[in-house]
């Protein structure tokens, strides 16, 4: 069956907060554009995870009035904890020694989720056409190169490759400029990136993973509005990393750890560090007695706009996290997110008012080297980079940066740092490094994979294609068992890489259980030799995020 085609003057490929943003704002200019958005989870912010603390900057310049609106933005940030943690106990920082980028007076404790879909709601009420469940999954190109839309990915495909009795043909979304707004990692970014050059001349990108809780608490242990950093314990000193902790309103709130992708340790368990920081007693004794509601993970960007990507490319653009809109040291991407989304939208819509398509949105990389956004990110720009030299040095020269030279009337370091070495690039042999014996889960504060899972509610059609692709079947037992000791293991937080062998012990093979993903990307960031490739499985499935 032939795929049918619809147009439209803008395709937006992703429900997040920038490609969100981008559709209200050209709605906003121009309420004639026509615009449609898809979305690849089950609903708008089934797939959206993060801490969150959110700047409401951005959403201020996008809708001024959105408290009147009812946007979920009504937990306050009360005060800032930053804590280094050691094994027993530990060390807060005094408030007048925080540097400015912990500083969260103004902000707010959110569910991005909810305020994604509250976003959606906007998104329609002005006209846009949202299209959830629908998986972006091939790049449209017209005769000359440029991009003309995207297909989204047939339904009801058996385990074979082979049409089914369910199947659906995709359908083509045509339009005169295109946005992908994926997230961090993006599939179809990921092509773009390599098919335009667009990171010719700029750092390599870096990554981290979050891991995230929401618990429902005992009301005496409750303090809305405080926000939690930690550093140290359970991390060694040569591997980036640090928890949050945020009191929501209600009794709740949220908690996880953000590890840097360039660890070298291949014994190293993201999940298994966030299950045993939950029981230092700093953090155990905010917990204590609750109940946890839900599980997530995301990779995420650690920014810098060093490497930033040409952002523009013939009809399209990449906002928000899928180009590496991020300030990792605020810890916050969504305000990034929202105010890329709107500088694009304002380049394009000025592209279409002038009957111009399918060229480069020049307007869009220029408008945002005037904005407050790139000011901000240059600021910060040394951050992550520190911390990858080492450690301590990262909280040397986060005091310098962060603390003394605003101080001194400095806003902007006057020094760059680059980075060249992927995340893949970083892990050791095991046989040279220490192995890690992580605890058993108690069932109360730390748990399992499998039960954390269970807990995303994810959920895949068992007879589709893996969309966890392996360009060589021999690399996972030839290269990143005999060396790594198979570490996607333990990077994948949610079980879906399992080493299996025969009764008497040999004959080694790699399962993947890819019904357990939750859309985290770790995988195809972090497998050592990149033989890993997430695609999209059909629209719809994956986690459903109800509150994160």
């Amino acid at each position: 069956m032939q795929r049918e085609s619809m147009e439209f003057d803008v395709v937006v490929v992703g429900g997040g907060p920038a490609g969100l943003s981008a559709a209200i704002r050209l709605k906003q200019i121009n309420p004639e554009i026509n615009v449609c958005l898809i979305e690849k989870g089950s609903e708008i912010g089934a797939h959206i995870l993060s801490g969150a603390v959110m700047d409401p900057r951005a959403l201020n310049e996008l809708i001024p009035d959105w408290k009147e609106k009812g946007a979920p933005l009504s937990q306050p940030v009360t005060g800032d904890d930053l804590l280094v943690l050691t094994v027993e106990g530990h060390t807060r920082l005094p408030d007048w020694l925080v540097p400015d980028n912990f500083h969260n007076e103004g902000n707010y404790i959110i569910s991005l989720g909810l305020v994604a879909r509250w976003l959606g709601e906007q998104a329609e009420a002005l006209g846009v056409e949202v299209y959830p469940g629908f998986a972006g999954a091939e790049i449209l190109y017209d005769d000359k190169g440029a991009v003309r839309g995207v297909a989204t990915g047939d339904m009801g495909i058996g385990r074979d490759g082979q049409p089914t009795g369910a199947h659906q043909p995709g359908m083509e979304l045509l339009g005169k400029y295109t946005i992908f707004a994926e997230g961090a990692r993006g599939h179809l970014g990921k092509q773009l990136l390599a098919k335009y050059d667009l990171c010719a001349g700029k750092d390599t990108q870096t990554f981290a993973i979050g891991i995230k809780e929401l618990w429902e608490i005992d009301p005496a242990k409750a303090k809305p509005g405080l926000v939690v950093h930690t550093s140290g314990w359970p991390m060694e000193s040569d591997t980036f990393g640090g928890g949050f902790l945020y009191h929501l309103e209600g009794n709740k709130l949220t908690l996880g750890m953000v590890i840097g992708l360039d660890y070298k340790n291949p014994w190293l368990s993201p999940y298994e560090e966030m299950q045993r920081w939950k029981t230092h007693p700093s953090i155990k004794a905010h917990i204590e007695g609750g109940k946890r509601l839900a599980y997530g993970a995301r990779a995420i960007n650690n920014g810098t706009p060093q490497a930033l990507p040409k952002t523009v490319f013939p009809g399209g653009a990449l906002v928000g996290c899928n180009a590496g809109y991020m300030n990792a040291a605020r810890i916050k991407g969504s305000h990034a997110a929202l105010k890329s989304g709107m500088l694009c939208a304002e380049a394009l819509a000025e592209a279409l008012a002038a009957g111009r398509e399918r060229d480069e949105l020049t307007a869009y990389p220029e408008l945002f080297e005037k904005s407050w956004l790139n000011e901000e990110l240059q600021r910060t720009r040394n951050w992550k980079l520190w911390f990858k030299k080492s450690p301590l040095l990262g909280q040397l020269m986060t005091g310098v940066e962060h603390w003394f030279l605003p101080r001194i009337g400095i806003k902007t370091p006057p020094w760059t740092l680059h980075n060249h070495k992927r995340d893949n690039e970083s892990l050791l042999p095991a046989a040279q490094c220490a192995r890690i014996d992580y605890p058993k889960p108690d069932g109360v504060l730390s748990f399992d994979r499998l039960s954390s899972v269970f807990l995303s509610n994810t959920n895949h059609e068992e007879d589709q294609p893996c969309h966890l692709q392996l360009k060589d079947a021999t690399v996972p037992i030839a290269t990143n068992l005999a060396l790594y000791d198979a570490p996607e293991q333990r990077y994948c937080p949610a079980g879906v890489y399992e080493i299996v062998r025969d009764e008497g012990g040999d004959n080694a093979r790699l399962q993947i259980n890819a019904q357990n993903c939750v859309h985290c990307k770790t995988c195809d960031i972090k497998d050592p030799t990149q033989n890993i490739t997430w695609v999209v499985p059909q629209g719809g499935e994956g986690p459903i995020y109800a509150q994160m």
